[in-house]
């Protein structure tokens, strides 16, 4: 069982983007000296403070635009720790590129990158990076099949649709042979079965869907999975928002405002991406909106989070690992950005003191 977080490299209203930066480090030191297995660097782009009409500024800002060139960073401040993308944006990046960075992460980290990708559910940094969202699963399905031959392949001979090279020695080659693990994100319910018929493990979160939503998900998955002759169930990572107080109250008390905040701007977005060019499924996403624009604290306590004192955080995270079969859980230590650093630091530190031991046996 994995015990993992994810690092999204918050940059608060009242602080430097330096203190930004010292603070994500902390948070990966402090994972490693109380247990936690793995760190996931998400990628964002463009995630500065809002503005008024700025359509660009969205979200809770960060300063986590290259996500390949922090994991360097933490791998050389730690030494048991895993470093994982969660996840790299592949149509946005060049696929050669992008697999000599990743390679030569695993290599400074001695076989420690998971290698986490997806294509984003949201087309805001695509705008930015000048590339239509309607291309983006066409680009993540050939800059994938790109990165793993650029691994694998003594020379890359390759033509595709958006990428073509001739003779190719891609280096360095990675230290985890034939490549570091790769987990695809999947969320939206369209994506689940494609992963499970590639093969591949999975990531998914509770975010955007409810407990009931993801068994049925995974059930794609795993019935994609099996009718593709894949040997075993397919391995399953969640990612969960967690908070762990020193006390319940305090565990279900202090994320509250922060965490309120995060699924009405959740909500926003699933608003304005429905109609966004390129985008799939638009019916869900607007269900989605109206959905968490009336959500409830109470609400999300019951399907979304697993909030309180370790006891409360252990039994939740046990039922959803034996419900869901899951192989590993991925902790949101600050959903909203709005706790504190000590307060996100402690919470972490009880995670891997106290959850995660339990969470193995």
């Amino acid at each position: 069982m994995h015990v993992g977080l994810v690092m999204e490299c918050d940059y608060r209203q009242d602080r430097t983007q330096e203190e930004a930066f010292s603070e994500a480090f902390d948070i990966a030191e402090t994972a490693e000296e109380y247990g936690v297995d793995g760190v996931w660097l998400a990628e964002r782009h463009f995630a500065t403070h809002r503005r008024p009409g700025d359509p660009m500024g969205a979200g809770i800002p960060s300063v986590v635009s290259v996500p390949l060139v922090w994991a360097g960073a933490i791998a050389a401040r730690t030494k048991n720790l895993r470093i994982g993308t969660g996840v790299s944006v592949l149509p946005l990046c060049h696929p050669i590129r992008l697999a000599e960075e990743a390679a030569t992460v695993d290599q400074i980290s001695q076989g420690r990158l998971d290698f986490g990708v997806g294509r984003s559910g949201f087309p805001r940094s695509y705008i930015g990076y000048g590339i239509p969202y309607a291309e983006s699963r066409e680009r993540f399905q050939e800059n994938l099949e790109i990165i793993c031959k650029a691994w694998n392949d003594d020379r890359l001979t390759y033509e595709g649709k958006y990428y073509s090279f001739d003779n190719l020695s891609v280096m360095p080659r990675p230290y985890q042979k034939p490549h570091p693990p790769i987990r695809i994100a999947a969320t939206t319910m369209d994506t689940f079965p494609i992963v499970g018929q590639m093969g591949f493990p999975v990531v998914s979160g509770l975010r955007g869907f409810t407990i009931p939503e993801v068994a049925q998900n995974l059930e794609a998955y795993r019935t994609a999975w099996h009718e593709a002759g894949h040997e075993g169930h397919g391995d399953v990572y969640l990612r969960v928002p967690i908070y762990v107080g020193d006390d319940y109250e305090r565990g279900i008390g202090e994320p509250e405002e922060s965490t309120m905040r995060s699924y009405r701007r959740l909500a926003e977005t699933f608003r304005q991406s429905a109609s966004a060019a390129g985008t799939t499924i638009s019916e869900e996403r607007q269900e989605r909106y109206e959905r968490l624009s009336e959500v409830t604290y109470e609400d999300l306590l019951k399907d979304r989070l697993a909030y309180g004192d370790p006891e409360a955080v252990t039994r939740k995270l046990l039922n959803l690992k034996n419900e869901l079969g899951l192989s590993g859980v991925i902790m949101e230590p600050n959903v909203g950005g709005q706790l504190t650093a000590q307060q996100v630091l402690n919470s972490i530190r009880l995670y891997g003191q106290e959850v995660g031991p339990k969470l193995r046996e």
